[in-house]
């Protein structure tokens, strides 16, 4: 069986671009219930089909969600942020208007959110050793290899 690709390829780069955002809702209040998350579920569904922003995964908490983003180049973490933190919340009160009594100056989420990246090759370590080796055994024919950063271990 073929390992599925998961890449997104485009005219001039390849990429697999993988973001972990958790966005809390307003003064952490515990306003995520049962139709609450189908909002957020269904409204990231139409945002992955205006943008460039897939889900791999959404996770619910009673006051914040986590997400699972892979993206394109173009869209920087905060662009991502700010544009699903912007249309989820719109969606929200279009739809539940009863959740703005919970949270006062008619703001859903936080204006903080926590984004990483995830590697689908490894962690840090493992990406910097792979770096770090780049090229030994030509550079080894030309006096070792080259070191710019040499208090970096």
């Amino acid at each position: 069986m073929e390992k599925e690709d998961k890449h997104i390829r485009k005219n001039h780069n390849v990429s697999y671009l993988l973001y972990h955002l958790v966005c809390p809702v307003k003064y952490r209040r515990s306003v995520i219930a049962r139709g609450i998350a189908e909002t957020i579920e269904l409204t990231c569904l139409e945002i992955s089909q205006r943008y460039e922003i897939n889900f791999v995964e959404i996770g619910t908490d009673e006051d914040h969600v986590h997400f699972l983003i892979q993206s394109v180049p173009l869209f920087s973490p905060k662009r991502i942020a700010q544009t699903l933190k912007s249309i989820i919340a719109i969606e929200i009160f279009r739809i539940h208007p009863e959740i703005k009594q919970f949270l006062w100056g008619g703001q859903f989420w936080t204006d903080g959110y926590y984004i990483n990246t995830v590697g689908q090759y490894g962690n840090e370590q493992v990406i910097a050793s792979y770096v770090r080796n780049q090229g030994l055994n030509y550079t080894m024919v030309y006096r070792g290899q080259l070191t710019l950063f040499n208090s970096i271990s």
